[in-house]
């Protein structure tokens, strides 16, 4: 018997994981069916769902993200085939005329131009990399033009896929009494849990106001704080700065004032923006000192705790986790698949 590539194990190993689940992932299973008996005591679909949550949500997702990608690339080569087969020519053919033949040459504008704005991560002069730079720029075109030729092809196609995606796993989190953006009644609710020293959560910032924007009254975001307190001693304190400037209505100008400033967080750093944004600083002293939001934040890294976080930032988008400083497309691809849902 020939050798199972690693990539190929792990495939089969999920494929029959997910075997062994088949009937709930293709959504025709019932919630309390019976799966195991203990001395006539049932355990039910729902028990399992419940006890393996994200766990076999993640398998399920990872076998229907692999079988979508190898479902694409069929419908790819049967359009492709067909379409050779229509005017007498190979596939090879075909692709040679419509897209390799079609690609413009390199120029050297282009080239110059990619090294400029790269520079800072060139480390050599523009002469020792330019047939680099040319190959790289012919394969982006040749790339271009492949997946402009495809889209034609399927548009001019009736392709219907019936490929289900598994469940969602999703969490419940409350967020009453946190600071928030957007409106309430938003049907989008992105929860961030955050640690202002942290300088992902920094990076992060421009695409959460990007996406307020984008989607203008479809978004909330709420803040949930996870000061990471082993490695970011300051994140705790700022925290609970945050919430007091919240009390008089400005916890979102000194957040990010805190993130612009997010190397100057000791305590008189933090009494200074108090007075920096307006706020009443005796009264802004006076909660800090109280120790009044102590419990609020400590309560958030419970609840962060609870959810099996272990770094910031993570987002809860409707419930959908999204771990990381992510670009601006991977919020937009949920938030635009809750907006389908939800129609």
């Amino acid at each position: 018997m020939p050798a199972i590539s690693p990539d190929r194990q792990v495939v089969l190993y999920c494929l029959l994981i997910i075997l062994s689940f088949a009937t709930f992932a293709c959504g025709t299973g019932k919630n309390d069916e019976k799966i195991a008996e203990i001395d006539g005591i049932a355990v039910t679909r729902t028990e399992l769902n419940q006890s393996g949550g994200k766990i076999l949500m993640d398998i399920r997702a990872q076998l229907y993200r692999a079988e979508k990608q190898k479902l694409d690339e069929l419908i790819t080569q049967k359009i492709l085939a067909r379409e050779a087969q229509k005017i007498g020519v190979s596939v090879a053919t075909l692709v040679e005329q419509e897209v390799y033949s079609k690609v413009t040459a390199v120029t050297e504008d282009e080239i110059e131009t990619l090294y400029k704005n790269n520079k800072e991560r060139i480390p050599l002069e523009l002469k020792d990399v330019r047939s680099q730079i040319a190959e790289i720029l012919k394969n982006q075109k040749i790339e271009i033009r492949k997946s402009q030729y495809l889209k034609s092809l399927k548009e001019a196609s009736r392709v219907v896929t019936y490929l289900k995606p598994p469940s969602i796993y999703r969490v419940d989190i409350a967020v009453r009494d946190s600071p928030f953006k957007g409106p309430p009644g938003a049907p989008i609710t992105i929860i961030k849990f955050e640690d202002f020293q942290c300088p992902f959560c920094k990076q992060a910032q421009p695409t959460l106001v990007e996406l307020l924007k984008r989607y203008d009254g479809k978004v909330r975001v709420v803040h949930k704080d996870l000061p990471l307190d082993s490695i970011h001693s300051l994140a705790h304190q700022s925290a609970e700065a945050a919430r007091c400037a919240g009390e008089q209505g400005k916890f979102w100008n000194y957040h990010d004032v805190l993130y612009a400033n997010s190397s100057k967080l000791r305590l008189e750093d933090l009494k200074g923006y108090a007075s920096e944004i307006g706020l009443d600083v005796e009264s802004f002293r006076a909660c800090y000192n109280s120790g009044k939001f102590k419990p609020v934040v400590q309560n958030d890294l419970i609840t962060g705790s609870q959810l099996g976080i272990t770094g910031t930032p993570t987002f809860f988008i409707n419930g959908r986790e999204l771990s990381g400083a992510q670009p601006l497309e991977a919020f937009a691809a949920i938030i635009d698949e809750e907006l389908a849902r939800l129609k």
